[in-house]
């Protein structure tokens, strides 16, 4: 089974998994997301935890197709990204009173870059369908084999998941 765990970081899922990132972590294997080195068809799993709002909404599509033209058919693709619905809910249920707990989670300054835009479960499903991903539904973290490793994918405030998770497949 193919996996890739794009934009890793220094999460090392293990072996079983090809890490790419920009960074130079000694897991990983490639450097360029937007680019995948393997041929169409050929990868089982593509997992990217809140990468694509590093993307603006133009730069997106390119890369999602790229992302399915790897993928097999059945193949899925599991992306988490910041909830900005859920997130501006609470804010509003705070009444705006601590603003810096949302900032981390809707800028992800990364190094000298920051987040480009963000989701809500609407514009996700909207812009997954548009490159052609079918059966778009939220996931539960807790059952995928990567749900022992701590990553953006569990991140809370007030105990609310802000983080849209969202698997589709090819």
């Amino acid at each position: 089974m193919v996996k890739l765990h794009l934009g890793c970081g220094k999460r090392d899922f293990g072996p079983s998994w090809d890490h790419i990132d920009m960074d130079n972590f000694p897991h990983i294997k490639s450097h360029d997301v937007t680019k995948l080195p393997y041929e169409s068809g050929t990868v089982d799993l593509i997992y990217a935890c809140h990468l694509i709002a590093y993307f603006d909404r133009d730069e997106i599509v390119p890369i999602l197709k790229e992302w399915k033209r790897v993928l097999h058919p059945g193949g899925c693709l599991r992306l988490a990204t910041p909830d900005f619905y859920q997130m501006a809910k609470i804010y509003v249920q705070q009444n705006g009173a601590d603003l810096s707990q949302f900032l981390g989670p809707l800028y992800g300054k990364m190094g000298t870059i920051y987040h480009k835009t963000t989701y809500d479960l609407y514009n996700l499903i909207e812009l997954l369908s548009s490159c052609g991903f079918k059966n778009i539904r939220k996931y539960n973290r807790h059952a995928t084999d990567h749900a022992r490793y701590d990553d953006h994918s569990a991140a809370y405030i007030d105990g609310k998941l802000i983080s849209l998770n969202v698997q589709c497949y090819v």
